[in-house]
């Protein structure tokens, strides 16, 4: 089972989600603004990835945050706190295979996870 997290206006995750079906990859989109996200869902990734690779503090959302409240991220627990409040401090997408999670998109890396 194959699920890819984001947004569907974010390019990153229309350039995924478009890699996938050329690929003929059975794959579920969940829009996390719309469909929302789960302590457990972010709980998974956290498993397979560290939560600063998660939390993207380049984007707008963080870059909107107040200073105090980017400061208090400090580990998981604030950065899932954090993910659960604000979705789209996300960096995207979120592609969660049965194997792993890998975070962002590009095509070679892609093909690196669907040929091994």
């Amino acid at each position: 089972m194959i699920t890819l997290y984001g947004i569907p206006n974010c390019d990153t995750v229309k350039k995924a989600r478009t890699w996938l079906a050329d690929q003929q990859q059975d794959f579920t989109f969940h829009d996390f603004k719309k469909q929302g996200l789960d302590a457990a869902t972010v709980a998974h990734w956290l498993r397979h990835l560290d939560w600063e690779v998660l939390v993207n503090k380049k984007g707008t959302t963080w870059r909107g945050l107040p200073d105090e409240r980017k400061a208090a991220v400090l580990d998981a627990a604030s950065a899932t706190a954090l993910m659960l409040e604000f979705p789209s401090v996300i960096k995207r997408p979120v592609l969660q295979t049965a194997a792993a999670c890998h975070v962002g998109f590009k095509p070679e890396h892609y093909q690196q996870i669907f040929t091994n």
